[in-house]
């Protein structure tokens, strides 16, 4: 009996692989979607390699009172605006010096960041005055944070002396420092918070 049971269910799957292949030759196939994902190699093993974003956990923030909370929201409305521009300096700083160093003599170098300077001047003059006061020193900060160096110190690198100076002197009269340095783990902690939670895309 169980010999005879297993014979009908062998014939009733090579039927139903039979009609599915006849359906198959049937309906037009459907054009696969096909997606590549980096692979690695561990103890033998081929295995996909996904790299996922860094989630970033912190406490709940409790403020107390309103002016407190709307300072925190603030700073996150400056982050968001601010950040971009940051980034957009770090990689055409990375670009420029990559550039220079193609360069061989000091006279073709500086023709460069004189071209460099006056199209940085078209291009973020605009954006610049529409920054607030409070932005713009933001902005200083996170270009410590993004490049590493200090706004003073990518002028002088670039520009000279002499012009860093000029530019700290005139950073000087409204109140702000191009020598300022971004502190994540002490004064700028709030905004290294919210930095990383829009990084993340978490805000």
């Amino acid at each position: 009996m169980k010999t005879r049971l297993h014979i009908l269910l062998l014939l009733l799957i090579a039927t139903g692989g039979t009609l599915c292949a006849q359906e198959k030759k049937m309906m037009p196939e459907k054009p696969k979607s096909v997606f590549l994902t980096p692979m690695c190699i561990y103890d033998g093993d081929t295995i996909p390699w996904v790299k996922l974003k860094t989630v970033y956990i912190f406490k709940p923030m409790k403020f107390k009172n309103k002016r407190e909370e709307r300072r925190y929201t603030r700073l996150v409305r400056d982050v968001k605006k601010v950040l971009p521009i940051a980034n957009e300096i770090n990689a055409l700083i990375i670009e420029t010096y990559e550039y220079l160093m193609t360069l061989p003599t000091e006279k073709e170098r500086n023709r460069h960041i004189k071209a460099v300077e006056k199209g940085l001047k078209e291009q973020y003059t605009a954006r610049m005055k529409k920054l607030t006061f409070s932005q713009g020193k933001l902005l200083i900060k996170l270009v410590d944070r993004q490049t590493h160096s200090t706004g003073y110190e990518l002028v002088k690198a670039f520009m000279g002396p002499f012009k860093a100076g000029f530019y700290q002197a005139f950073a000087s009269l409204f109140g702000a420092s191009l020598k300022k340095e971004y502190n994540p783990l002490g004064e700028d902690n709030l905004t290294e918070r919210v930095v990383l939670l829009v990084e993340s895309g978490a805000l």
